[in-house]
């Protein structure tokens, strides 16, 4: 007939794969460092930007509330690249975390 390979985990009961939940983890870890260089490039180039339009006298007639938006949209950008790090970062400590659990689980129902 035909000869298909069984994956997964030797227990019936596991709803998941083990070696899916690591390498998705795997994926979450890099895409969270992925994630923090991009966004640490971004703030980089636009505070680049800020400073060069400063310099040329691009910031001449304008008001208290241009700077201040132009100020805090550029400051707020590494924020927003930090939350989206941490929390790739994080679900990748989950998924292992939740892997442990699983196994403590039925090593102490074992016993």
């Amino acid at each position: 007939m035909s000869d298909e390979k069984v994956t997964g985990s030797h227990f019936m009961g596991t709803y998941f794969d083990p070696g899916f939940v690591l390498k998705l983890s795997s994926v979450s870890k890099w895409l969270g460092w992925v994630v923090l260089a991009v966004y640490t490039i971004d703030f980089s180039v636009a505070l680049l930007t800020m400073i060069l339009q400063i310099t040329r006298g691009f910031w001449t007639y304008m008001g208290f509330t241009d700077y201040a938006t132009s100020i805090l949209v550029t400051l707020e950008r590494p924020f927003r690249g930090v939350v989206y790090a941490v929390v790739l970062l994080g679900i990748s400590e989950v998924l292992k975390l939740f892997i442990d659990i699983e196994n403590n689980t039925r090593r102490a129902a074992r016993k």
